[in-house]
């Protein structure tokens, strides 16, 4: 799908639940206890288990290829992070097109954690993303 600068990306909401850490600390062979074991947790003196940051990653990649196409392939996705998540927590996914080319898309993506028994409406990352458009051995990767 074709943008154009100052476009913004549909967005969503997702929850991760602790059943949800599991399965992506099994998906990425990382197992720190900070993200799924209770005992681990309440010693780290956290309030509950941290979604792991790489997640935000994830969650920025299926925003892109959700809404630019199978032929959308991501080249560089540089992030930053602001602040824990905790298991339950709802996150909002934004992006916006700043620079459209025609064989790639440069964007900024927000990753806000919505209110919760955790605290206040508050950023989770922040990324610059670049997206070749047609093909993953097109133009746009040299």
């Amino acid at each position: 799908m074709s943008r154009v600068a100052g476009e913004a990306l549909t967005p969503f909401e997702r929850t991760i639940t602790l059943t949800d850490m599991v399965a992506y600390a099994g998906a990425t062979w990382d197992w720190y206890g900070l993200h799924y074991d209770p005992d681990f947790v309440a010693r780290a003196k956290v309030p509950a288990p941290v979604v792991d940051g790489q997640v935000f990653g994830a969650l920025f990649v299926e925003l892109l290829q959700d809404d630019l196409g199978p032929q959308s392939f991501v080249r560089e996705l540089a992030m930053t992070y602001r602040n824990l998540m905790f298991a339950g927590e709802t996150v909002r996914v934004e992006g916006l097109a700043e620079e459209v080319q025609d064989d790639r898309v440069t964007l900024t993506l927000t990753a806000t954690i919505l209110a919760s028994d955790f605290g206040p409406e508050r950023p989770g990352s922040q990324a610059r993303a670049t997206v070749l458009t047609g093909r993953a051995d097109g133009p746009g990767a040299r």
